[in-house]
């Protein structure tokens, strides 16, 4: 097995590219012309990592908001989105703020709105049914929220090893995302995508625009892009830390099998998917 070296903040800037590839280009215009149509807002992004998703409003011609704060709970994030967002605060009122969710909720208490409401690869981490009619405390009514890459039950990795022992792999892998619990709150849910649908309208939102956003990751003549072997390794990486010691996996079997997918990305064999859907509407 090769030697990996997990590192948070990198695997979120090597998953900028796969992210772009992947965000829904009709979601994402039905959202620019939302915001352009405002003529300026106030932006709140929720888990906003180490910035990218500034950075991508920056590239996508959307830069600047009126003003914009990004909220993450790990401070290593937000040191890291420091570093990279230096440039863009002096174009705009940029905040960038380590503090939990629930935290930050309780500290507005109603005290302040935004217009746009952001949350990027964020929505699966959490209780959709408790946090969503918390997060929308936070916007404005007819505010606009704009929730990407919800996770929707699907990961897929190619070549096939086993068929059956894949399959169980993925089950698993799943339901660890349906049963995590974080400082004692259910975290998660590896059909939120699908959920969203119903969540969103009992939360008081009305849906303006939806679309998958699957990633889809493959070697090309050059190997794979950027750093997004590094991605794979990541995930793959994700998935033995999850599974490691389960009952239901012979750990021979499936230390053997996790070498192999790392192996797969060495030799530019590995293909990689994950389905996902992107959400663009509007508080009632």
């Amino acid at each position: 097995m090769i030697t990996f070296t997990p590192s948070f903040a990198r695997y979120l800037a090597a998953k900028k590219s796969v992210d772009d590839r992947a965000l829904n280009a009709h979601v994402w215009r039905s959202m620019a012309q939302a915001v352009t149509a405002m003529g300026g807002a106030h932006v709140l992004e929720v888990g906003a990592g180490i910035g990218t998703m500034v950075e991508r409003w920056h590239e996508r011609g959307l830069w600047p908001p009126v003003s914009y704060t990004a909220v993450d709970a790990n401070p290593e994030n937000v040191a890291a989105a420091q570093e990279r967002l230096a440039p863009l605060k002096e174009q705009a009122q940029l905040t960038v703020t380590a503090v939990d969710l629930y935290d930050f909720i309780a500290q507005i208490e109603g005290r302040q709105t935004w217009d746009v409401l952001l949350a990027h690869a964020f929505l699966d981490l959490v209780d959709v049914p408790t946090a969503l009619p918390a997060l929308f405390s936070l916007l404005r009514a007819g505010g606009l929220f704009y929730f990407t890459l919800n996770f929707d039950g699907a990961t897929i990795l190619q070549p096939t090893i086993d068929p059956l022992f894949d399959a169980r792999i993925e089950a698993l892998y799943h339901r660890t995302m349906d049963e995590r619990r974080v400082n004692g709150r259910a975290s998660g849910d590896s059909q939120t995508g699908r959920h969203l649908f119903t969540e969103l309208r009992h939360a008081g939102g009305e849906i303006l625009a939806a679309g998958s956003s699957d990633w889809v990751v493959f070697a090309g003549a050059d190997g794979y892009p950027d750093d997004e072997a590094y991605f794979l390794h990541f995930i793959v990486n994700t998935m033995h830390e999850a599974l490691s010691g389960h009952p239901e996996l012979d750990k021979d079997y499936f230390n053997a099998w996790i070498a192999h997918r790392h192996a797969q990305i060495e030799s530019g064999d590995l293909v990689y998917v994950a389905h996902q859907l992107d959400f663009l509407g509007r508080k009632l």
